[in-house]
Protein backbone atom coordinates (compact mmCIF):
# COMPACT_ATOMS: atom_id res chain seq x y z
CA UNK A 1 0.00 0.00 0.00
CA UNK A 2 1.38 3.62 -0.68
CA UNK A 3 -0.35 7.18 0.25
CA UNK A 4 -0.54 9.73 -1.66
CA UNK A 5 -2.42 12.51 -3.41
CA UNK A 6 -5.73 12.34 -4.72
CA UNK A 7 -5.06 15.16 -6.92
CA UNK A 8 -2.23 13.23 -8.41
CA UNK A 9 -4.48 10.05 -9.10
CA UNK A 10 -7.52 12.05 -9.93
CA UNK A 11 -8.18 10.47 -13.24
CA UNK A 12 -5.33 8.75 -14.27
CA UNK A 13 -6.64 5.72 -16.38
CA UNK A 14 -3.39 4.23 -15.69
CA UNK A 15 -0.94 4.38 -12.42
CA UNK A 16 2.82 3.25 -12.09
CA UNK A 17 5.27 3.34 -9.43
CA UNK A 18 9.10 3.87 -9.99
CA UNK A 19 11.01 2.50 -7.07
CA UNK A 20 14.53 3.47 -6.04
CA UNK A 21 15.85 0.75 -7.84
CA UNK A 22 14.26 1.87 -10.82
CA UNK A 23 11.51 -0.89 -11.31
CA UNK A 24 8.51 0.39 -12.80
CA UNK A 25 5.37 -1.12 -11.49
CA UNK A 26 2.09 -1.28 -12.04
CA UNK A 27 -0.79 0.09 -9.56
CA UNK A 28 -4.17 0.00 -8.72
CA UNK A 29 -6.09 2.42 -6.82
CA UNK A 30 -7.83 0.84 -3.75
CA UNK A 31 -9.43 4.25 -2.38
CA UNK A 32 -9.49 8.07 -2.74
CA UNK A 33 -10.89 11.13 -0.55
CA UNK A 34 -11.96 14.39 -2.34
CA UNK A 35 -12.15 15.71 1.34
CA UNK A 36 -8.61 15.20 2.76
CA UNK A 37 -7.32 14.70 -0.55
CA UNK A 38 -5.61 11.89 -0.34
CA UNK A 39 -5.40 8.16 -1.74
CA UNK A 40 -3.85 4.90 -1.41
CA UNK A 41 -2.32 2.72 -4.02
CA UNK A 42 -1.50 -1.00 -3.98
CA UNK A 43 1.44 -2.59 -6.32
CA UNK A 44 2.02 -6.14 -6.27
CA UNK A 45 5.77 -6.69 -4.47
CA UNK A 46 7.02 -8.10 -1.70
CA UNK A 47 10.09 -6.92 0.86
CA UNK A 48 9.51 -3.14 0.10
CA UNK A 49 11.24 -1.04 2.56
CA UNK A 50 8.57 1.28 4.88
CA UNK A 51 8.42 4.01 6.92
CA UNK A 52 6.95 4.30 10.50
CA UNK A 53 4.34 7.23 10.91
CA UNK A 54 4.80 9.51 13.64
CA UNK A 55 3.23 11.75 15.85
CA UNK A 56 1.81 14.86 14.49
CA UNK A 57 0.17 16.58 17.35
CA UNK A 58 3.85 16.22 19.10
CA UNK A 59 5.64 18.58 17.05
CA UNK A 60 6.81 22.09 17.20
CA UNK A 61 7.72 25.01 15.20
CA UNK A 62 11.33 25.18 14.67
CA UNK A 63 11.70 21.13 14.65
CA UNK A 64 13.86 19.89 11.27
CA UNK A 65 11.70 18.54 8.86
CA UNK A 66 12.87 16.64 5.44
CA UNK A 67 10.41 16.77 2.29
CA UNK A 68 11.11 13.75 0.05
CA UNK A 69 9.75 13.84 -3.86
CA UNK A 70 9.94 14.38 -7.49
CA UNK A 71 9.94 18.48 -8.38
CA UNK A 72 8.54 19.39 -11.95
CA UNK A 73 8.36 15.49 -12.16
CA UNK A 74 11.78 15.23 -13.34
CA UNK A 75 13.90 15.22 -10.37
CA UNK A 76 13.19 12.17 -8.84
CA UNK A 77 14.06 10.66 -5.48
CA UNK A 78 14.74 14.41 -4.44
CA UNK A 79 15.27 15.26 -1.08
CA UNK A 80 14.92 18.64 0.66
CA UNK A 81 15.26 20.28 4.36
CA UNK A 82 13.61 22.96 6.15
CA UNK A 83 11.87 23.13 9.64
CA UNK A 84 7.95 23.39 10.51
CA UNK A 85 7.11 27.06 10.31
CA UNK A 86 4.09 26.85 11.62
CA UNK A 87 1.27 24.23 12.50
CA UNK A 88 -2.72 24.41 12.97
CA UNK A 89 -2.43 26.14 9.52
CA UNK A 90 -6.44 26.64 8.04
CA UNK A 91 -7.87 25.27 5.02
CA UNK A 92 -6.95 28.22 2.43
CA UNK A 93 -9.74 27.10 -0.27
CA UNK A 94 -13.03 27.96 -0.41
CA UNK A 95 -14.17 25.46 -3.05
CA UNK A 96 -15.42 23.29 -0.22
CA UNK A 97 -15.93 24.81 3.41
CA UNK A 98 -15.87 20.95 4.90
CA UNK A 99 -12.24 20.81 4.11
CA UNK A 100 -10.15 20.36 7.02
CA UNK A 101 -7.25 22.36 7.67
CA UNK A 102 -4.46 21.42 10.54
CA UNK A 103 -2.04 21.57 8.21
CA UNK A 104 1.91 21.49 8.73
CA UNK A 105 3.69 24.75 6.89
CA UNK A 106 7.20 24.25 6.43
CA UNK A 107 9.84 26.26 4.31
CA UNK A 108 11.82 22.42 3.18
CA UNK A 109 11.52 23.41 -0.54
CA UNK A 110 8.01 21.68 -2.03
CA UNK A 111 7.38 22.22 -5.33
CA UNK A 112 4.81 21.06 -8.33
CA UNK A 113 5.72 17.17 -8.59
CA UNK A 114 6.55 17.06 -4.42
CA UNK A 115 2.68 15.86 -4.25
CA UNK A 116 2.03 12.87 -2.22
CA UNK A 117 5.20 12.66 -1.00
CA UNK A 118 5.91 12.24 2.93
CA UNK A 119 7.55 15.04 5.22
CA UNK A 120 9.57 13.41 8.09
CA UNK A 121 10.61 13.95 11.23
CA UNK A 122 14.69 13.77 12.24
CA UNK A 123 13.53 10.34 13.19
CA UNK A 124 12.88 9.58 10.19
CA UNK A 125 9.20 8.88 10.53
CA UNK A 126 6.22 9.89 8.21
CA UNK A 127 4.52 13.23 9.91
CA UNK A 128 2.61 14.64 7.24
CA UNK A 129 2.14 14.45 3.50
CA UNK A 130 3.13 17.26 0.92
CA UNK A 131 0.15 18.90 -0.59
CA UNK A 132 0.15 22.44 -1.95
CA UNK A 133 1.92 25.56 -1.74
CA UNK A 134 1.46 28.73 -1.56
CA UNK A 135 3.17 31.22 -4.29
CA UNK A 136 2.86 33.95 -6.49
CA UNK A 137 4.28 31.91 -9.70
CA UNK A 138 3.37 28.47 -8.63
CA UNK A 139 7.31 27.20 -7.54
CA UNK A 140 9.32 27.27 -4.42
CA UNK A 141 8.31 30.77 -2.04
CA UNK A 142 8.95 29.16 1.86
CA UNK A 143 5.57 28.06 2.18
CA UNK A 144 4.68 24.40 1.77
CA UNK A 145 1.88 22.50 3.36
CA UNK A 146 1.31 18.97 4.62
CA UNK A 147 -1.38 17.11 5.92
CA UNK A 148 -0.64 16.15 9.29
CA UNK A 149 -0.36 12.00 9.81
CA UNK A 150 -3.29 12.57 12.70
CA UNK A 151 -5.17 13.18 9.77
CA UNK A 152 -3.40 10.93 6.62
CA UNK A 153 -3.02 7.57 8.93
CA UNK A 154 -6.74 7.78 10.20
CA UNK A 155 -7.71 8.68 6.29
CA UNK A 156 -6.24 5.98 4.92
CA UNK A 157 -6.48 3.32 7.57
CA UNK A 158 -9.69 3.76 6.97
CA UNK A 159 -9.24 3.86 2.72
CA UNK A 160 -7.38 0.30 2.84
CA UNK A 161 -9.87 -1.30 5.18
CA UNK A 162 -12.95 -0.14 3.77
CA UNK A 163 -11.86 1.50 0.27
CA UNK A 164 -13.53 4.82 1.21
CA UNK A 165 -14.16 7.26 3.84
CA UNK A 166 -17.27 8.87 5.27
CA UNK A 167 -16.87 12.09 7.49
CA UNK A 168 -18.90 13.61 10.41
CA UNK A 169 -19.93 17.53 9.94
CA UNK A 170 -22.00 20.35 11.60
CA UNK A 171 -23.06 22.32 9.17
CA UNK A 172 -22.06 25.91 10.90
CA UNK A 173 -20.23 28.54 9.78
CA UNK A 174 -17.14 29.48 12.23
CA UNK A 175 -14.98 32.19 13.75
CA UNK A 176 -12.13 32.45 15.92
CA UNK A 177 -11.94 33.38 18.78
CA UNK A 178 -9.22 35.81 19.23
CA UNK A 179 -7.78 38.46 22.09
CA UNK A 180 -9.99 41.12 20.76
CA UNK A 181 -13.96 39.33 20.52
CA UNK A 182 -13.05 37.00 23.65
CA UNK A 183 -13.69 40.19 26.00
CA UNK A 184 -16.48 40.95 23.89
CA UNK A 185 -17.92 38.01 25.10
CA UNK A 186 -16.32 37.71 28.61
CA UNK A 187 -13.97 34.90 27.78
CA UNK A 188 -11.09 33.48 30.39
CA UNK A 189 -8.90 32.99 27.27
CA UNK A 190 -8.88 33.50 23.73
CA UNK A 191 -9.59 29.59 22.78
CA UNK A 192 -12.59 28.23 21.04
CA UNK A 193 -14.75 29.01 18.07
CA UNK A 194 -17.91 31.46 17.44
CA UNK A 195 -20.42 30.39 15.06
CA UNK A 196 -21.26 32.44 12.78
CA UNK A 197 -23.91 30.94 10.76
CA UNK A 198 -26.02 27.66 11.04
CA UNK A 199 -27.26 25.50 7.93
CA UNK A 200 -31.21 24.92 8.66
CA UNK A 201 -31.66 20.91 8.33
CA UNK A 202 -28.12 20.31 9.31
CA UNK A 203 -27.18 18.39 12.39
CA UNK A 204 -25.99 21.52 14.35
CA UNK A 205 -29.25 23.27 13.52
CA UNK A 206 -31.20 20.13 14.29
CA UNK A 207 -29.68 19.74 18.00
CA UNK A 208 -30.63 23.69 18.53
CA UNK A 209 -26.56 25.24 17.97
CA UNK A 210 -27.59 28.82 17.25
CA UNK A 211 -25.48 31.89 15.35
CA UNK A 212 -23.43 33.69 18.20
CA UNK A 213 -23.06 30.48 20.32
CA UNK A 214 -19.05 30.13 21.25
CA UNK A 215 -17.98 26.72 21.32
CA UNK A 216 -15.48 25.99 24.27
CA UNK A 217 -15.18 21.88 23.96
CA UNK A 218 -15.56 18.92 22.51
CA UNK A 219 -16.61 15.99 24.64
CA UNK A 220 -14.95 17.78 27.67
CA UNK A 221 -11.57 18.85 25.47
CA UNK A 222 -11.04 21.89 25.04
CA UNK A 223 -11.63 23.71 21.69
CA UNK A 224 -8.41 25.73 20.29
CA UNK A 225 -10.02 26.95 17.14
CA UNK A 226 -12.97 26.28 14.66
CA UNK A 227 -9.84 24.59 12.50
CA UNK A 228 -9.37 22.17 15.31
CA UNK A 229 -12.70 21.71 15.61
CA UNK A 230 -13.42 20.83 11.90
CA UNK A 231 -10.82 18.11 12.02
CA UNK A 232 -11.96 16.60 14.96
CA UNK A 233 -15.37 16.18 13.89
CA UNK A 234 -14.58 15.28 10.49
CA UNK A 235 -12.36 12.18 11.52
CA UNK A 236 -15.52 10.65 12.99
CA UNK A 237 -18.01 9.23 11.28
CA UNK A 238 -21.55 10.32 10.64
CA UNK A 239 -24.09 8.98 13.59
CA UNK A 240 -21.53 9.37 15.90
CA UNK A 241 -23.46 11.81 18.51
CA UNK A 242 -20.67 14.56 20.53
CA UNK A 243 -21.12 16.41 23.20
CA UNK A 244 -20.63 20.48 22.64
CA UNK A 245 -19.51 22.71 25.68
CA UNK A 246 -21.41 26.17 24.34
CA UNK A 247 -21.11 29.49 26.12
CA UNK A 248 -24.83 31.20 24.92
CA UNK A 249 -25.55 35.10 26.42
CA UNK A 250 -22.56 34.46 29.13
CA UNK A 251 -24.17 31.21 30.83
CA UNK A 252 -22.39 27.77 30.48
CA UNK A 253 -24.54 25.13 27.87
CA UNK A 254 -24.37 21.69 26.81
CA UNK A 255 -25.33 20.40 23.92
CA UNK A 256 -25.78 16.78 22.20
CA UNK A 257 -25.33 16.61 18.17
CA UNK A 258 -25.58 13.53 16.03
CA UNK A 259 -22.72 14.46 13.12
Amino acid sequence: YIVTNNHVIDGAVEIRVTLNDRRVLKAKLVGADKLTDLAVIKVDAKNLPSIPWGDSTRLHPGQTVLAFGSPFGYFQFSVTRGIVSALNRPNPYTDDPRKPGAFIQTDAAINPGNSGGPLVDSRGEVIGINTFIISGNGSFAGAGFAIPSQIAKATTDEIIKNGVVHHGYLGISMNDVTPENSSFFNLPDASGAIVSQVSPDSPAGQAGLKSGDVLRDLNGNKILNGSALQVAVSQMAPGNTITLGILRDGKSETLKVKV
